[in-house]
């Protein structure tokens, strides 16, 4: 069985930064690329950022600049700095991952359950 866990959400001062964290457990045989979505309060669910396999990365507009998605192969551990933050930032930040599994030649996407980050002073 494969788990995503967040970790690092946490109340954060306007201009201020956290880091979040997604450490992937289980038994798969790959990590094909992975993301970081948000959901504030009465809003849908947003991307936030994602970063591929090679290294690529993407960014929602209203963090560009501000956050930086990152991953760790080795301890199969995604990272998102969030630098410069913003009261609009606070939502439940999710992680996901397309993971192969080793009961499977397919990818299947996979869900953390969330971590909150509030952004006030």
């Amino acid at each position: 069985q494969v788990q995503l866990v967040e970790s690092g959400g946490d109340l954060g001062q306007p201009g201020g930064s956290l880091r979040l964290s997604c450490a992937v457990s289980g038994s798969f045989s790959s990590i094909v690329s992975m993301g970081w979505y948000r959901r504030a309060p009465g809003k849908h669910r947003e991307s936030v950022a994602t970063i591929d396999n090679d290294g690529s990365t993407e960014y929602a507009d209203s963090v560009k600049g501000r956050f930086t998605v990152s991953r760790d192969n080795a301890r199969n551990t995604e990272y998102l700095q969030m630098n410069n933050l913003k009261p609009e930032d606070t939502a439940v930040y999710y992680c996901n991952a397309w993971i192969v599994t080793k009961y499977s030649n397919t990818a299947s996407l996979f869900w953390g359950q969330g971590t909150q980050v509030t952004v006030s002073s």
